[in-house]
């Protein structure tokens, strides 16, 4: 029960910031609520992957995937292009918690000097934000490279 309770919330919360930036992109009204929606479909996944002993990169990788591709069912059901419905869905899994730590390493090396430990701290948080954001982009490729292409994938 409390997991469900964990992820209920965890997607309410994606809500939030999915339809801020919906908000900022001019989204049409009509569309808000599906960029809402995604973003807790896609947090949620990333939740759920990650709860199960999934890394927080590949979790983000499907998680991305998955919005990609119901945001393509979105774009022919509703006649809208795919991103309407994606880029502001994606927006609440953007690793800004591992990018400021990596910032904040990155200034105690200046102020303090070199350090191992802190050295570490920086390329481990920097990696992770870069796969973070590499998977948010092949995530949100994926689909427009499986349904248009001219060629069959096999």
């Amino acid at each position: 029960m409390t997991l469900m309770l964990a992820l209920l919330n965890d997607m309410l919360l994606a809500m939030i910031p999915a339809l801020g930036f919906a908000l900022v992109f001019n989204v049409p009204k009509k569309a808000l609520k599906y960029c809402a929606i995604g973003g807790a479909i896609g947090h949620g996944t990333r939740f759920l992957l990650m709860h199960w002993g999934i890394s927080i990169e590949w979790s983000t990788l499907v998680a991305a995937t998955l919005v990609g591709m119901i945001g393509v069912h979105w774009s022919h059901r509703f006649l809208a292009h795919p991103k309407v419905f994606t880029v502001a869905a994606l927006i609440p899994m953007v690793p800004g918690v591992f990018a400021f730590k990596a910032m904040i390493a990155i200034v105690e090396i200046n102020h303090r000097g070199f350090s191992l430990e802190l050295w570490g701290l920086m390329i481990d948080n920097v990696l992770k934000a870069m796969f973070i954001v590499a998977a948010l982009a092949i995530g949100l490729a994926m689909p427009g490279l499986l349904f248009y292409r001219r060629r069959p994938v096999v």
